[in-house]
């Protein structure tokens, strides 16, 4: 199972910088504060917007893994091809799974090799990127995966239109069958087109938000596509999320890690939060933390309408890569940071470095394996910070498999709603977005948004302070 080592975030190791234990003690006020939101959380588990919580339960878990795994071993074989087409948390969580579960090298394995389909996710409308993807995806040998809501998001709206087109011209009225939408199960515009075409469909679940969504059919689809475990997934999160309805504080890793990152950052000024895992399969992992750690808890107002500005920064970077070119600024600059090690302890693969190479200097490498080196990199940089007062954590993985990744989701999905409670706001609305795409809408002329085109046209006038 995952654990995470704090001692490096307590004063006793980083003196001023860091956490008195006693706010760690599980008799502590913190803790009985702790104990209280977890008493809420079971009152307000499955239900609004914490629906996500039942999808590693029943029966939402069964609903949806009994819808996928027929549609997949139906699919199977028939596709060389998979892309997905979605934009935040329709699309992270997707990319994040494939990129920790399959190898960096997937899509250049064999079809054989792979066991499924190569896999693309297109998660922006760059046009030179799309250009590039479709056009190594001949449409008769590719499934689209669209994952919308309400299929107005205006970038994923787009890829569709031009994807349709594409299918349409390649496979005339049989192309709505090398789609599978996952989308609203009853309203809005994405559904009424899979009805009109009969597109097959799966469920976004109702009270699921996208930077949720990862362990919903959203994520679980592609997933199962491409070979991966999605009931090892599912097993991983359901034991974390037992793990973290524990009441006492030092046995309650959701709770335990929410509390020291809200802390710290309240208390201590440390608003920025480094996730640096030590493993190349685990980086993009950070790129779905960060959507989630954002878009949650960066709110102008609190629940009582209080003006807050709160919220933290969160920062990915990759060891052992980003000791040259990041750790100087962390360990020299403003000690604004709390660090988020990621560490596994055995790899799937190991490479021994050779012996007898006859280099005195280098002598001291030969015999070690290179997951040796790794970690002693990442010990290396643990030692690095701490010896600089930077507050630093290790979430540490037995090994990168389904289970340890969807505990990693959980864990870190129920820490986001601990840390919602202790800064008495709301994680699971994102006000702040919706201005970006109602300027969005009256830029590209629709209909009803015209007031946000001579907004945006004032207040972006063209001046002479241009170089």
């Amino acid at each position: 199972m995952l654990t995470i080592d704090y001692a490096n975030c307590l004063s006793t190791r980083v003196g001023s910088h860091g956490i008195d234990p006693a706010r760690v003690d599980g008799s502590s006020e913190e803790a009985k504060g702790l104990a209280a939101i977890t008493r809420s959380l079971k009152e307000t588990r499955g239900t609004g917007w914490e629906r996500w919580f039942g999808l590693w339960n029943e029966p939402m878990r069964s609903e949806h893994v009994g819808a996928i795994k027929p549609l997949v071993k139906s699919l199977h074989g028939k596709f060389e091809n998979m892309v997905v087409l979605g934009i935040g948390g329709s699309a992270l969580g997707n990319i994040a799974i494939q990129s920790a579960l399959n190898p960096a090298t997937y899509n250049l394995l064999s079809s054989k090799e792979r066991g499924g389909p190569r896999m693309f996710v297109v998660d922006n409308v760059d046009p030179v990127n799309l250009a590039g993807v479709l056009a190594q995806c001949e449409p008769k040998k590719t499934l689209f995966n669209v994952i919308s809501k309400s299929g107005e998001t205006a970038e994923t709206a787009a890829q569709f239109m031009l994807v349709r087109r594409m299918l349409e011209d390649a496979l005339g009225k049989k192309w709505a069958s090398h789609v599978v939408a996952i989308t609203d199960p009853e309203k809005g515009t994405m559904r009424t087109i899979c009805d009109e075409h009969g597109i097959t469909t799966l469920p976004v679940p109702e009270g699921v938000g996208g930077r949720f969504s990862s362990l919903s059919p959203v994520g679980l689809f592609s997933s199962a596509m491409c070979g991966i475990d999605i009931d090892a997934l599912l097993d991983g999160a359901k034991a974390m999320d037992e793990r973290c309805r524990s009441e006492d504080l030092t046995k309650n890793p959701a709770a335990m890690l929410a509390h020291l990152l809200v802390d710290l950052g309240n208390r201590k000024g440390k608003h920025s939060h480094v996730m640096m895992p030590y493993c190349n399969a685990l980086y993009l992992m950070a790129d779905w933390y960060r959507q989630l750690w954002a878009e949650s808890l960066g709110k102008r107002r609190d629940k009582d309408g209080a003006e807050v500005f709160t919220g933290f920064t969160p920062i990915k970077a990759l060891g052992a890569t980003d000791q040259h070119s990041q750790v100087q600024l962390y360990r020299e600059g403003p000690n604004d940071k709390v660090f988020i090690l990621c560490e596994v302890e055995k790899f799937d693969e190991d490479l021994t470095i050779p012996t007898g190479m006859g280099v005195e200097a280098l002598s001291y490498l030969e015999g070690k394996s290179m997951q040796t080196l790794l970690n002693a990199e990442k010990r290396a940089t643990e030692y690095a910070l701490l010896e600089s007062g930077r507050p630093n954590m290790t979430i540490r993985f037995p090994k990168v498999d389904a289970h340890h990744i969807g505990e990693f989701i959980a864990l870190w999905q129920i820490a986001t709603a601990y840390a919602g409670r202790l800064l008495n706001i709301d994680a699971y609305d994102q006000p702040a977005v919706e201005t970006g795409k109602k300027a969005t809408f009256g830029l590209m002329g629709r209909a009803g948004y015209e007031d946000w085109l001579a907004k945006v046209d004032s207040a972006l006038a063209a001046t002479d302070y241009v170089v």
